[in-house]
C-alpha cells in the first residue's frame, strides 16, 4: 500500500512531512482531499451530462482493450474548471514545484467494467511530454477518483521513488508511450511497486517522472479519473503542439468546486482532438510484432 496523509478537506494545508513524500517518494496521496459536496458537485457535471462522455476517444492496449479518455487544455467554468483552478490543487502544484504553474491540461479516465477498460502500459508523463518540447521536467498531475479505485478494478500502480531515475526513453506501443522495458524491469529489482487503492475524493500529486501504470477494469462498474496536470510557467514548451503553451491561471477559493452552478457550459476548454496528438495513436489495434 501507498503511504498515506490525511487533511481537513476545506482546509488543507501541504505539510512539511508531505513535501518530503514528494520529493523521496514521488508522490502524495492524500484521503479525504475532497468534501463529499465537491465530489457530488463534480459528479453533476461528468456524470449527469453526455458533455465529457461525447468527447472521449480510446487508446489501445496491445491487448484487447483501451484507454479511454476526454482532454481537455483550459480549466473552463464548470465545476471541472473549480477543480482545476482552486488553491488546493494549482497552489499545492505551485508549492511542490517552486513557482508559478499553469494549466497543462485535465483529463478524464474512464475505465469501462467487465474487461472493457483497458490498461496504461508502465510510463513517465515526462516520457512523451519531453516530446513536447517541455525542456524540464518541472511538471507534475493530480489524481483524483470520481470511483472507488481497487486492484480489480485497474486502481494506480506506482515504482515509489522512480522519479529520481530520471526520464526513460518512450517508444509508441500499441496506442501508448511504453517506458523502456529493460530499463524498467532494472528498476522494479531495486525499488517498491506500489498499488494506490483510492476511494472517491482521495488524491494524489505525483511527479512527472514517476513510473507508473493501470491494468484492466475487471470489476462490474466502471472507475472513472479526473487528472489536472500542470507545467512551470518558466518551462513554457519550445514548440507548439496540442497541449497549451503558457496560459496564465486564474486561481480561485476551495469553495468554488461546491458552488459552481455552472454545468453546461463547456466554453473555452478546447476539447483534444486525438488527431492531434503525435505521442498517442487512436488507430492501433494491437501491439506490433
Amino acid at each position: 500500500m501507498a503511504k498515506e496523509f490525511t487533511c481537513d478537506p476545506r482546509n488543507f494545508e501541504l505539510t512539511e512531512e508531505m513535501k518530503r513524500s514528494y520529493e523521496d517518494d514521488g508522490y502524495i496521496m492524500v484521503k479525504g482531499f475532497l468534501d463529499k459536496e465537491e465530489l457530488e458537485n463534480l459528479r453533476k457535471t461528468v456524470e449527469d451530462t453526455d458533455l465529457f462522455t461525447s468527447k472521449v476517444y480510446g487508446i489501445s492496449d496491445g491487448q484487447g482493450g483501451k484507454s479511454r479518455l476526454t482532454l481537455w487544455s483550459h480549466p473552463g467554468e464548470d465545476p471541472t474548471g473549480m477543480l482545476a483552478r482552486c488553491h488546493k490543487v494549482a497552489g499545492t502544484a505551485e508549492k511542490l514545484l517552486g513557482g508559478e504553474v499553469y494549466h497543462y491540461h485535465t483529463k478524464l479516465m474512464a475505465k469501462d467494467p467487465e474487461g472493457r477498460g483497458g490498461k496504461h502500459i508502465w510510463h513517465q508523463d515526462y516520457g512523451y511530454w519531453y516530446k513536447n518540447g517541455c525542456l524540464f521536467p518541472d511538471m507534475l498531475s493530480v489524481f483524483i477518483p470520481i470511483d472507488p479505485c481497487r486492484k480489480d478494478n485497474g486502481c494506480l500502480q506506482v515504482i515509489e521513488g522512480s522519479h529520481k531515475c530520471g526520464r526513460i526513453d518512450h517508444e509508441l506501443t500499441a496506442g501508448q508511450q511504453q517506458c523502456d522495458q529493460e530499463r524498467l524491469q532494472h528498476i522494479r529489482d531495486k525499488l517498491p511497486h506500489k498499488f494506490v487503492e483510492m476511494d472517491p475524493g482521495d488524491a494524489l500529486f505525483f511527479h512527472c517522472n514517476l513510473l507508473h501504470c493501470s491494468d484492466t477494469n475487471r470489476s462490474a462498474t466502471k472507475r472513472w479519473v479526473l487528472i489536472p496536470c500542470y507545467n512551470k510557467a518558466s518551462n513554457n514548451p519550445v514548440k507548439i503542439h496540442h497541449h497549451p503553451c503558457y496560459t496564465k491561471l486564474n486561481m480561485v477559493p476551495d469553495a468554488a468546486i461546491r458552488e459552481c452552478r455552472n454545468y453546461t457550459d463547456m466554453s473555452g476548454k478546447e476539447f483534444m482532438n486525438p488527431a492531434t496528438d503525435r505521442t498517442t495513436d487512436v488507430t492501433a489495434k494491437k501491439t506490433p510484432a
